[in-house]
This record gives structure tokens, sequence and C-alpha cells, in this order.
């Protein structure tokens, strides 16, 4: 058995040499606790770069050994001191370990409890947040800090190319990233966008959601994901979804959902509501992890700039709330008036965004209408309406409310550090 582990690990050192030296773009990705003895742990979608970034943690001056669980051979071992023996055999007894996609191996939270307590300085990777989540909570309790890695944001992406843009070449650069995404591979190395992405996203549909809950209604799952990624930042409810999909009932449609969820294809934000049963009740919207994921999925002949551009505001506030900076949410009132985002800090309202890409004077009404509604009623008087162009601040009134309304370009928000 230890043999065939060894020609396993050979093949991935291989693979991981030919990592490095791949392009590397830094990722803005917090690294406090890195040089520490706690265990390292790094979550976000499959193939969002994580590994790569893992890599560039490492010690360059100290032997490191490098282990991929996303292999069917290694997931059958039943002895895991057989993957330590070969590990240390090939790497010449290393004392920092990478793993990769960690939630493959059964029981992975006690065998990197072990090797911590052993002294060794891990760092691991994992594709599921919810398994991650729960597992490390339980048995890695103040041992560990965890960072989450999603595709490109719009500054790294715009950080892959050699010379500083200017405004309107950043500008045509958002188009690119609204419609295609900010997945590395197809970027670095020139891939079909459509191809590579409708593959991935099948991938984790099949294999990280059907193969592992063990779906044997497969069509409920599809037509669900399907639909989903036709409609992300839309409204839902669950017993609408169970209608429209051939899932079995609106039981069914939320499990669904926390499986697509935790394998990082979408994610829901709650309405907003000071009554945590109402919240509960109300329905949800959806967005993606990706804006590509739409463009190679969606049953949609043209993108719809609108909903991309609401979806790529989503995405970055989702990246503060896993950080713990921001809850976020919408809000909603009795006459359907709606505010795209409310970001939240501890007890405090702290901003109310709107998203408009095309303003003319019927939606700009409306969309600062609701903005100056919402603004009285959750008493927050940062009001940010995020454009495809407008820049600056204007005054206005509703009846007796008087409020400073920030517009804000996209592309200058998203490359914006201080979000709120």
């Amino acid at each position: 058995m230890i043999f065939m582990i060894k020609d396993t690990l050979i093949i991935q050192k291989r693979e991981l040499n030919n990592k490095l030296k791949e392009t590397y773009i830094k990722r803005d990705v917090i690294k406090k606790g890195v040089d520490s003895d706690l265990v390292k742990v790094i979550i976000g979608p499959r193939r969002a770069g994580k590994s790569s970034f893992a890599v560039h943690l490492l010690p360059k001056n100290k032997k490191f050994g490098y282990v991929n669980f996303d292999d069917e051979k290694l997931i059958e071992v039943k002895d895991y001191d057989e993957i330590i023996n070969a590990l240390n055999s090939l790497y010449k007894n290393p004392k920092h370990i990478l793993f990769d996609e960690i939630q493959n191996l059964e029981k992975w939270e006690l065998f990197v409890n072990r090797l911590q307590r052993q002294g060794y300085n891990l760092i691991i990777t994992g594709s599921n947040s919810k398994l991650l989540s729960h597992e490390l909570a339980t048995h890695l309790t103040g041992r560990h800090f965890l960072m989450n890695l999603f595709p490109f944001s719009f500054k790294e992406f715009i950080e892959t190319g050699e010379k500083e843009l200017t405004q309107n070449e950043i500008r045509e650069k958002l188009a690119y990233y609204l419609t295609y995404g900010g997945y590395p591979e197809p970027l670095v190395k020139k891939l079909d966008y459509r191809e590579y992405l409708s593959t991935l996203f099948n991938s984790i549909l099949y294999k990280d959601i059907v193969k592992r809950f063990k779906i044997r209604f497969i069509q409920g799952m599809e037509d669900l994901s399907s639909y989903l990624v036709s409609n992300a930042a839309q409204e839902f409810s669950y017993n609408a979804l169970a209608k429209l999909t051939k899932c079995k009932s609106a039981h069914t449609v939320e499990k669904y959902l926390s499986y697509l969820e935790e394998a990082f294809i979408f994610f829901r934000v709650n309405r907003f509501s000071y009554k945590m049963k109402e919240q509960l009740s109300s329905n949800k919207k959806i967005y993606c992890v990706d804006n590509g994921f739409i463009y190679a999925k969606a049953f949609k002949s043209s993108p719809d700039f609108g909903k991309l551009y609401e979806n790529a505001v989503a995405i970055e506030l989702k990246k503060l709330e896993m950080d713990g900076k921001a809850q976020i949410y919408y809000w909603k009132n009795q006459q359907q008036e709606e505010v795209d985002f409310v970001v939240k800090k501890g007890s405090k309202i702290k901003r109310l965004i709107q998203v408009c890409y095309k303003c003319d004077l019927k939606t700009k009404g409306r969309e600062i209408r609701a903005l100056i509604k919402a603004s009285e009623g959750l008493k927050c008087k940062d009001l940010v309406l995020i454009t495809e162009n407008k820049e600056g601040y204007e005054d206005f009134k509703w009846f007796n409310i008087k409020r400073k309304i920030q517009y804000i370009p996209l592309w200058k928000w998203l490359l914006d550090s201080k979000k709120f």
C-alpha cells in the first residue's frame, strides 16, 4: 500500500512543481497568523486558486510536503499513518505540510488534529464550507485560523495585466469581468470561458453534491441549479421553486439549495427585519459565486448587465460577511419598494446600497425613493447608489425627509478596499 501511496505522491509532486512555475497573481487576502503554528485553513470554490495561494504561503527556506486528496486512491486508504510514512520518505521528513481538498478524507479533522499536536505545521484547503466550518469548530477550536478565497476580485483581475491601465481601459475590463467572471485558469491560460466554466459547474454539481450527498432524484437538482443560475440576483421562495422545478417539495428545495451553497455555487441573502422569525420566513434573494457561471450556464441570449452589476456587488459583500466584517441583507417594504443591500455591523446598520446600471429618470426616482424610505426606517444616513458612470453627491428630499446620496461607478467601488 505504501508504494501505491508514494507513487501517487510522486505524480502530485510533479504537478506541484509545474504549478510553482505558473504565473502567480498575488491574492488580496488577509494572511495574519501565517507564521504561527496554528492550522491554516483556506476555503472557497473549486478552481478559485486555493492551491496556488496555499503553495505561496509555505516557507521558502523550509522543507514541506504536499498531498492532494482529490484522488480516489488516497481516499481509500484506511491507515493514515501510511500517508505520513510515504510523505516522509518522499519529502525527507517535512514539518510543513499542505493538504489539498481535505474534506474528501473521512474523519480528516481527527487526522489533522493529531498531526497538529505532534508538531506539524499544516495548511489545509477545502471546497465545502459547512463541512469544514462545523468540524473546525468542533475539533480545532482555537488552534486554526480561516482564510476565504473566491475567484479573482476585479482588483486582482486587472492586476493580471503587465501595465497600468487608464480609466477608460479599466471600464473596458469591467465589462469583460462582469461577463466572464474571475476564475483564474481560463484568464491566465487563455481558455474558452464557456467550455471551462460549464465543465466546472457540472463537475461541482455531480461530484461534490450528487455523489457526496447520494442524491437519487438528480433531475430535481439539475432543474434547480439551472433555474437559479438563470435567475441570479432575484427574489425567490422555496414553495415557488418547488413548483417551477421537479423538486418534490419546498423542504427538498431548501435542502438542495443548502448543498449548492456548501459547494460554493450560490449563496442566499435574507430580507432584513428586526424580527428573526419574520426574517427567516420571508423570501430570500439568490446570487451566484461568480458571474462567469451565469455566462456559461444561464438560459439567456444576451447578458443582463443590471443583474450582473448586482451579482458582482453581492459577491464582494459576501466576502466581507465571510470574513466576519459585516452582515448583508436586502430591504423591502409593504409597498414592494426595495433596497438591494443593507450592510450591518454589530447592532448598527452601516450602509444602504442600491445598484443601478442604467438610471433613467423613472428608474432613478424609484431607486432613490426606496433608499430614503429605508434610511428613515433603519436609521441609516450612509446611502450609496452604485452606477455605470455617475460620481459625486446629490441632495434629495422626500416629503420632509432630506438625505445626501453618494453616486459611485461600479469599477471604482470594486477597486475601493473600504466598502463601508
